[in-house]
């Protein structure tokens, strides 16, 4: 069984390794390289007590099965109600996993009083679509050919999920220490 709980920076090699063949074997990541332990660190730290980055970890073993995590969409403060999010699993999904965490990190989300909460994917890829469909996203918009990587352009998609209740004014995002994981 999985659990969930807050991520650390203790974390970030563990976390770089679910991340690294993402970046390698395929164009899902939007990068060409994995980050360094000191990158991974950074990210972990630049997220700060305002955007979560949740662990699923085995309840028995301890090992850490995946990650889910959101960062803000824009600089700026017009736009700290929105994040995009992502996650990772290691090794094959198929037990839940993915949808666990991910659930776990819009429920956190929602929480916090974030309103919107955007995916970017690489296209095509029908099983990530169906998840984040499933998760009440819906798409929001399509570039064609604006990403290149391992030798070809790829087209990208985004999800868009809302996490309040549309035209009404928001209270301001509360620090993930206070809300802590939360679970869907």
């Amino acid at each position: 069984m999985m659990d969930l709980r807050a991520a650390t920076i203790d974390d970030a090699q563990t976390l770089l390794g679910i991340y690294g063949p993402y970046v390698v074997t395929n164009a899902v990541s939007f990068e060409s390289a994995p980050p360094t332990l000191d990158d991974m660190k950074a990210r972990l730290e630049a997220a700060g007590d305002t955007h979560p980055w949740i662990v699923g970890f085995d309840s028995e073993t301890g090992v850490v099965l995946g990650y889910a995590f959101a960062k803000p969409l824009r600089p700026g403060p017009a736009y700290r109600f929105a994040v995009e999010t992502a996650c990772y699993i290691a090794g094959e999904e198929g037990q839940g996993h993915r949808r666990t965490l991910y659930g776990a990190l819009l429920a956190t989300l929602t929480a916090q009083n974030y309103t919107q909460a955007i995916s970017t994917l690489t296209m095509p890829q029908d099983k990530a679509i169906q998840l984040h469909e499933a998760l009440g996203f819906k798409r929001a918009g399509f570039y064609r050919e604006v990403s290149y990587k391992n030798g070809q352009w790829i087209d990208v998609g985004m999800w868009q999920r809302e996490l309040a209740e549309p035209g009404k004014t928001p209270d301001e995002p509360l620090p993930f220490s206070q809300v802590g994981v939360v679970r869907s």
